[in-house]
């Protein structure tokens, strides 16, 4: 998510901002995205969508082999080139489903109505939606999953089964946990004045929702759709490669992908970014406030 420029010095002469006027710039934040038009939304959505994306491509590519490797580590690592994705996000700026949550901070105090929040999440999920699948079809067109013999297509097809071989309630956790993660990486960079202050804060929760395979739903569009697009077209040379077929995947489909994942990943995500770190810092430190500041 986008976040405006850097504000005046704390009173309290702590060169980051202390958690309070965090709360209110993350209200000022989330008035200002509900308030923006469409097209800049939806643009900046479409920019958030391929962002995380590419995070995604790189986690995938460094974990390939990763069968050799003891498993935390290869966690660690996936979860490392994961953070890409958020920092170009939070530091180019770009429009996040899941960071969106924290508009609820606006909402909560009346700032915002329940129909600015929901045309937001609206717009932004369905440009994520369009950069991220948008971003797996260049990857396939550019044939990246044909690298190492097959092993990274390999890898894309093994890890977008296992996302939609997941059941309604493990989904719904693990969207929960991620998106508390995702949002507190958000809620952390409100605090930050320069660019390294922002990487700083965005490395560790990023790199511990991935590495604790937790389940975020703009990660998971290209996740699954770069695995259905290889399965669908990837050419027979590569099928003998990796010594597979696509009907080694059969959980892999647009219903499952839809269904047993996206739906509750996001609903989860919804809940633990707006409800468990949203609305628990608005309870904290804007609760009461006037709605005329």
């Amino acid at each position: 998510m986008s976040t405006p420029p850097d504000t005046p010095a704390s009173p309290l002469g702590m060169d980051s901002l202390p958690p309070p006027e965090m709360a209110l710039k993350a209200e000022q934040v989330g008035l200002a995205k509900a308030s923006m038009p469409f097209a800049k939304t939806f643009t900046l959505a479409v920019l958030a969508g391929a962002f995380i994306a590419l995070g995604a491509v790189f986690s995938t590519t460094v974990t390939t082999g990763a069968a050799a490797w003891p498993f935390g580590v290869a966690r660690l690592l996936g979860g490392l080139a994961f953070c890409l994705g958020l920092i170009l996000v939070v530091v180019a700026g770009a429009e996040l489903f899941t960071g969106n949550a924290l508009i609820v901070m606006a909402w909560a105090g009346g700032r915002v109505s329940t129909g600015r929040l929901l045309r937001n999440w609206l717009i932004v999920y369905l440009g994520n939606l369009a950069g991220a699948l948008g971003t797996a079809a260049l990857v396939l067109a550019g044939e990246q999953h044909t690298m190492a013999a097959g092993a990274v297509g390999l890898n894309a097809l093994t890890l977008a089964q296992a996302k939609c071989a997941l059941g309604l309630v493990p989904a719904l956790a693990l969207g929960v946990l991620c998106n508390a993660l995702v949002c507190l990486a958000v809620w952390l960079c409100f605090s930050a004045r320069t660019v390294g202050d922002r990487v700083a804060a965005i490395v560790f929760p990023i790199t511990a929702f991935v590495a604790s395979g937790f389940e975020h739903s703009v990660a998971n569009m290209y996740f699954i759709g770069a695995g259905l697009g290889i399965k669908a077209l990837a050419g027979e040379g590569f099928w003998r490669a990796i010594g597979r077929s696509p009907a080694d995947f059969p959980l892999l489909t647009w219903s499952n992908f839809l269904g047993a994942n996206l739906l509750p990943v996001t609903l989860g995500n919804v809940i633990g970014g707006g409800a468990l770190v949203g609305l628990v810092y608005w309870f904290v430190f804007l609760r009461g406030r006037s709605r005329d500041r």
